[in-house]
């Protein structure tokens, strides 16, 4: 299983977090506030309704729920950024986990909206497979929505386009390339659909065939 950063670089991150997300204009997060704007019009969440944040971090994508009047429960491996969370959303559960592994007992339960907003681009595809298929088939709701808002690109050649462009500033990292995602979920009978937000995040939407 990889790792791609340890949880402590995010701990070190999270008091500045929200500035870098907020008011970042290009790579990593040009567009965030309408990828997670577009994000909870996709969900189209009801007063009342459960809704589990992957990587919720400081808990910005899941005050917007919150804020719609739904439930929260959230699983992050960051416990400073969890610690900011718990301020915005103090109703919330929140529990410490690579989300990739086994969840508190508490947490394997179904949910009415299952969202994560770039967090999926630290793992291979295969990892982001495995975790979609687990997610869709034993924590959510029938007729709920599974919605991830990352780094993505239609294609290598877009991915490739932006990383010419923005050389020594280029960070590797696992970004969802729409096409080559496409066939592997189809492959294992779960379907999506996906629009680019700005040039570097798009937003998904799985099903199960």
């Amino acid at each position: 299983m990889n790792n791609l950063f340890p949880a402590g670089d995010f701990d070190n991150w999270a008091d500045s977090y929200d500035k870098s997300a907020y008011q970042g204009s290009s790579f990593p997060f040009e567009g965030y506030s309408d990828v997670l704007a577009a994000m909870v019009k996709l969900s189209s969440p009801q007063p009342g309704a459960s809704v589990l944040d992957l990587g919720i971090g400081t808990g910005n994508l899941a005050l917007l729920f919150a804020q719609r009047d739904c439930y929260i429960w959230g699983i992050d491996f960051s416990e400073r950024m969890l610690a900011l969370a718990q301020v915005k959303l103090p109703a919330a559960k929140l529990a410490c986990s690579d989300l990739r592994m086994d969840w508190p007992p508490v947490f394997r339960r179904r949910y009415d909206h299952i969202v994560s907003a770039y967090t999926f681009h630290h793992f291979p595809l295969q990892e982001k497979v495995a975790l979609i298929s687990r997610l869709l088939r034993n924590h959510l709701q029938p007729g709920g929505s599974l919605v991830v808002g990352d780094l993505a690109f239609r294609n290598a050649a877009e991915e490739a386009l932006l990383r010419n462009q923005l050389g020594e500033d280029w960070e590797q990292e696992y970004s969802w390339l729409a096409n080559e995602a496409l066939d592997a979920f189809a492959s294992i009978g779960i379907t999506f659909s996906f629009f680019q937000e700005s040039i570097c995040a798009g937003v998904f939407n799985f099903k199960e065939e």
